[in-house]
């Protein structure tokens, strides 16, 4: 196929070139009815490329099959048999990959370490999820994917189960066996979904860790937004092999997708393809050299480690991860990785990635280069000799307040008692977190970021997963979803059935 095309983009420029009159939406009429006050700051080109995909881009019937070509060539990039473009994230494009292998009541081997989004499509779907456990590491209180062993045993127990789930990377960069998960799956006549939202790079360089389809997987859903040049939202999903059908997977997308899609989301999609197939052997030479770099600066700073394979790749751990997720254990330096995550961010004005009770992580991608990264080092040096360790009073208000109760594996892995979906639509109350234990919640109480729930609707809560949210929320831990976001209380079923 032709990679020098971009469909989007060239069908973009056309339009414009056409100098049409639109008696359609977006109302705002191509910037003419657009308050200066909002032009000033977003500009005038994201209104002027913010045009309908039929009845705009293309005709009323999408005769000229624009965004058909640009998936195609998506897909031929990256060696699927059939890409999808969403425009509502991967957080949609998950959703309808989980519908198009399960439908209610029934089984779906699920990683206990999915994201929030996973969940929500349990609860509008009504999907049972046979819970599949990561591998825990304790030294580091840290989860790496779950294991081929783990899928293998949940299957011989839920023969029935109608696919699998897994997450990889994970947002600390964590990789599990994908190819031997694979096989596990297709010996027992069941696909593979594979939530890859951080690894939409992975197919564009050999010494990235191996991507999901060259693995085998059957359903591979990416986040271009996060480590590509995707618009916020961005998200492509592949397919490959004959155990889930395109016609399928296409009809749960258009269920739960836009029926408004933004071309100019379509358009930056089409426009990375290009630039990948083109360059991103070269590109992705020169990122990974900076990481390694960047890698081994930072190991040179005083109370910072720099997590790498020694670490993170093991037997019982993960078996790949990717390089460009700098992840900084900030032990050492007596102060949680919330605070310094605040700190620097006043200080130095530096947004990282996410933080933990212990940890920071700076995640670099093909769009780093000397100046950025420069910026990163000379803040991190300062944190080791001037961060809130060092100023009282700096950290969040509560951050004094102790250290983050971190359960063990067995207390950290909860009893499904319900169903999410029925839980979460079950009749509830609010109590205090207190009276929460024993109880089942009707909520997803999630640390964000990375967003993987600690506590699932229909789980039974324990005193040591409370004391853990409790004791996070007071050292600067962020739970937008819950309730109530202090966790002080609990939205639990009133009664179980």
């Amino acid at each position: 196929m032709d990679h020098s095309k971009a469909p989007v983009l060239e069908a973009l420029a056309a339009y414009h070139r056409r100098g049409e009159t639109a008696f359609t939406p977006p109302g705002h009429k191509l910037t003419r009815g657009v308050d200066p006050r909002v032009s000033a700051v977003l500009g005038e080109a994201v209104f002027l490329s913010d045009v309908l995909a039929t009845s705009g881009l293309d005709d009323r019937t999408a005769s000229r099959g624009i965004l058909e070509e640009a998936q195609a060539l998506m897909a031929d990039a990256v060696g699927a048999e059939h890409a999808f473009f969403s425009t509502c994230g991967s957080s949609l494009s998950v959703k309808s990959a989980m519908l198009s292998v399960a439908g209610p009541h029934e089984k779906l081997l699920v990683g206990r370490d999915a994201h929030k989004a996973v969940v929500s499509g349990l609860v509008l779907s009504g999907i049972e999820p046979i819970w599949v456990d990561p591998q825990w590491d304790p030294e580091l209180h840290l989860a790496h994917p779950p294991s081929p062993e783990a899928f293998e045993a949940a299957f011989r127990e839920h023969p029935d189960a109608r696919g699998a789930l897994v997450t990889t990377p994970t947002p600390y960069g964590t990789c599990s066996d994908l190819r031997a998960i694979a096989e596990v799956c297709h010996r027992h006549g069941r696909p593979l979904i594979v939530d890859e939202a951080w690894g939409a790079h992975l197919p564009f360089h050999p010494d990235l860790p191996t991507w999901a389809m060259d693995a085998g997987a059957d359903v591979c859903v990416t986040s271009v937004h996060k480590m590509g040049s995707g618009i916020e939202q961005a998200s492509v999903f592949h397919l490959q092999g004959d155990l889930v059908r395109p016609e399928v997977l296409s009809s749960r997308e258009d269920l739960l997708g836009t029926t408004s899609p933004s071309v100019l989301i379509y358009a930056a999609l089409d426009g990375w393809r290009r630039q990948m197939v083109e360059q991103g052997r070269e590109i992705y030479d020169d990122a990974l050299g900076l990481a390694h770099s960047v890698r081994a600066r930072i190991a040179e700073i005083p109370g910072l480690h720099v997590h790498g394979r020694d670490d993170f790749c093991a037997p019982g751990r993960a078996d790949d991860m990717d390089p460009l997720q700098i992840i900084i254990d900030i032990t050492a330096l007596g102060t949680t990785g919330y605070a310094a995550a605040d700190w620097l961010r006043k200080e130095h004005h530096i947004d990282l990635h996410l933080s933990d009770h212990r940890r920071i992580s700076a995640q670099l991608t093909h769009a780093d280069d000397g100046e950025t990264t420069v910026t990163l080092l000379a803040a991190l040096k300062d944190l080791s000799v001037s961060g809130p360790q060092h100023r009282r009073g700096s950290q969040s208000p509560a951050g004094a307040a102790g250290p983050v109760e971190v359960p063990s594996p067995a207390a950290l892995r909860l009893e499904q008692v319900l169903l999410p979906r029925d839980a979460f639509f079950a009749e509830t109350e609010q109590v205090p977190w207190q009276k929460a234990v024993g109880r089942v919640a009707s909520e997803m109480i999630t640390p964000y970021p990375p967003g993987i729930p600690v506590v699932l609707p229909g789980e039974r809560m324990n005193e040591e997963v409370l004391r853990y949210l409790r004791s996070g929320v007071d050292a600067g831990m962020v739970v937008p979803d819950a309730v109530d976001s202090e966790v002080k209380s609990v939205r639990v079923v009133k009664s179980e059935r």
